[in-house]
Order: C-alpha cells, then structure tokens, then sequence
C-alpha cells in the first residue's frame, strides 16, 4: 500500500522497479516491506529575509531510506517542482547504488523547493544556511553525508560544511561532499558522474563490438553530467552529434564542436545559440539516430509514447529515473542495450565516496589514483551486472536492482529487527 505522503510518479516508479525485482529474486516478504518505506524522512519550513525586506518561506526535504550498511548518502537539489515523494524515490534508488557498487554507504536525498535562479547570491546563502540549520541533527560524518545534485555547487556545500561546523565548534569536512577543494573537497569530484557514464558506456560497447571510432553519440541535458560525459565521450574520439538543455536541442551529422560548446555555455548561454548546429527540439533529440542515447536531464523521459521511436543501440541512463516501466518493456523487446541509472551515473557517489575516506583520513590523493580507482569501481560492477543478467536470463536493470537489493537484505537479515 502506497503510503499518501510518497505518492509521486517518480515514487510509484521506483518502487514498481523494486517490486520487480524483489519478486524475481523472491525477497522475503516482511523484508519487501521494510525496504519499501523510506527509514526517515524530514520536511521542513524555511522562512528567509530576502533582499527587499520580506520574509518568504520555502519548504525542504531530507529523506533516509536506508541505513543498514552505513551512513546514508545523497544530493541535495534545488527545483521548484520537487516534492517529498520524488525526494524519496531518489532516495531509494541511492540505497541500491552504493550497495551495487560496493560503497559502504545507505541511500538518501535532500532538497528545497525553489528556483534557485531567481535568488540572490545573499539569499541563496541565508536559504542554504538555514535549511541545513534545520536538517543538522539528522546529518553528519557517521550519519548522513549530503553532496550536490541538480540546482546546487560546491559554494552550496560550502555553506553547508561551514554551518554544521559552526554548530559542533570545529571544521568537520567530512559534512558533505562536492566541496571546493580549498576545503577538503576531491580532485576529480565534479566529473565524476560523467567519466563513470563514459567508462560504463565503453565498456558496453567493448562487450558488443561497436568500434568507438564509428560511434555517434546523443546526451539529453548539458548540465554537469551531460556536459562531462560530452566532453570525455569527445575526448576519447566518440562523435558527439546532438546535445540539449532547458533552451532544446543541438544536432551536427557530423559531430558537434565540443569545445567550443563548452565555452558557450560557461557564460550561462543556451546550446541552442551556440550556432554551432541544427536546432531541434528535445524530443526530436531523442529519436536521433545514433549509437549510443544518454539522457542526463531528469526522471521520465523515455516513455511509451517515444519508446519505439529510439535509434539507438546502447541507452546509457547518466539521469535517474529517466525510463519508465512500459518504456522498459518496449526497448527490451527492440533490443536495445540499457546501462541502468544505478550503475551509469554511480560515479558521483564513488568519487563523493573517494572525498569522505581522504576527509577523514586528513591524507589526498592525485588525480590520476581517482580515476583509476573510479574506473576499477565501476566497470568491475558493470562486469559482475552483465554476468549476472546473463546468468540469470535477464536485463541489466533487473540484474543491477537485484544485485543492490540483495547486499541490503542481507545486511538486514543479519542485523535483525530493533527491538
């Protein structure tokens, strides 16, 4: 039964997927319902002095879904359309990713609804301090480890390790992850999730043949995953041929200036005043023909509406929840090779890891070491996934949830039910 206060579409995904796999893997039912409820989940009100005088209030969410094999960990996302049932899907899926990658961490996620955009830099500062005022006895080091997500940087961070600190009396860096380096933040940190999606994305088509010198690639979304995966995907001597953001869509048959774009966009402009393209629509960007599909934009944009209308061959899932459930079942009957959201876009959370071991540890390492470390990480899960799906006659997503779902019902199972 779908608890009111969680009920989202995005929410209703997650744990569609979830009851899946906990049926495929024929999970325990008292454990089906543990796993399903978020272990904690806090909303609170903001009320900010804005620059002309007034006070606004503004509503933020942290959620814990799950703590058995460690501190939980995840994002913290300004947007004005969150709500707390997305906050808990996103949350879940965080629980399921650390344990498929092998990080000793449970899931959880955070925000705040609004648009950071319209704010001030002084009000950006007074919402984030405030917010992580109201949110301190739930985070920490040992407990709860929040990081950047959509809406958010490494200042908001910042702001956020310097509150906390402020209320235990002593620089603590290892508050948060995503931080400036000045601070204890990781060299490596703000690509991660994009050179995961590459390594993972390579590794796919290593295991089907596709010579990297004949791949075009799409990237939904040229935020910070969607803008490092073009650019490493560039780097590597893929052909980018179409990219989006909130402005549309960038097509070139023949391979987009990266670069170039790149520069464009550092100054806030659109992708679509770049001129370095076709300008095409988000949806027309979806169904380019192409080798490899990567939306990094937001949760449920592969539908079935637009599902048999894709012309790729590997659909690497950099954003979460970007594909629903009748859209799975479209794409697996066309064959096409889906890399799960839980393992493409488990870079951040790998290198976020990397940055609390080296912030605890007071000792840093180079950069080359994360990239090697990150790429070990994520293909050995890509491996052990595919091996699995094989095994067991099944998808990579299946075989990726039920992988994640077992690590954390065995970590349950052994530690029995308080009190």
């Amino acid at each position: 039964m779908m608890i009111p206060e969680f009920d989202h579409p995005t929410f209703r995904l997650a744990v569609a997927q979830f009851d899946q796999a906990a049926e495929a893997m024929d999970l325990h039912p008292d454990l089906r319902e543990r796993l399903k409820t978020p272990q904690r989940a806090l909303t609170v009100s903001l009320p900010i002095r804005m620059d002309d005088g007034t006070v606004k209030v503004f509503i933020g969410y942290r959620v814990q879904h799950d703590s058995a094999r460690g501190p939980s960990k995840g994002g913290i996302r300004y947007h004005q359309d969150i709500n707390l049932g997305e906050i808990a899907a996103l949350a879940m899926w965080m629980t399921w990713k650390t344990a498929l990658v092998g990080v000793p961490y449970g899931g959880a996620k955070g925000g705040v609804k609004v648009n950071a955009s319209t704010l001030s830099m002084r009000e950006l500062e007074r919402l984030t301090r405030r917010y992580a005022a109201e949110i301190f006895p739930l985070i920490g080091p040992d407990k709860d480890i929040p990081a950047t997500d959509i809406g958010t940087n490494s200042q908001v961070m910042a702001w956020i390790m310097d509150t906390y600190s402020q209320q235990v009396g002593y620089a603590v860096p290892g508050a948060v992850t995503g931080k400036p380096l000045s601070i204890g933040g990781s060299l490596g940190r703000e690509e991660a999730t994009g050179r995961g999606v590459v390594n993972v994305t390579l590794e796919a088509m290593r295991h089907l043949g596709i010579e990297l010198d004949k791949t075009s690639v799409v990237v939904q979304g040229f935020g910070n995953v969607g803008s490092h995966t073009a650019r490493i995907m560039h780097e590597v001597g893929a052909k980018v041929i179409g990219v989006s953001d909130f402005s549309g869509g960038l097509y070139n048959p023949h391979g987009l200036d990266i670069p170039r774009l790149l520069q464009h966009t550092q100054h806030g402009l659109p992708v679509t005043e770049s001129r370095l393209g076709e300008v095409i629509t988000n949806e027309e960007l979806l169904t380019l023909d192409c080798t490899v599909l990567i939306p990094a934009a937001i949760s449920e944009q592969i539908t079935k509406h637009n599902a048999s209308n894709l012309r790729c061959r590997i659909l690497t899932e950099a954003a979460n929840g970007p594909t629903t459930i009748e859209a799975d079942d479209i794409l697996r009957d066309r064959g096409i090779f889906i890399i799960p959201d839980i393992l493409a876009n488990s870079g951040g959370v790998i290198v976020s890891y990397f940055e609390w071991v080296q912030d605890v540890q007071r000792f840093f390492w180079k950069e080359e070491d994360i990239r090697q470390r990150l790429r070990e990480i994520i293909t050995t899960a890509f491996h052990r996934t595919l091996l699995f799906a094989q095994a067991k006659k099944t998808t990579m997503r299946m075989a990726a949830l039920m992988h994640g779902i077992n690590q954390v019902a065995q970590a349950h199972t052994v530690r029995g039910l308080y009190p």
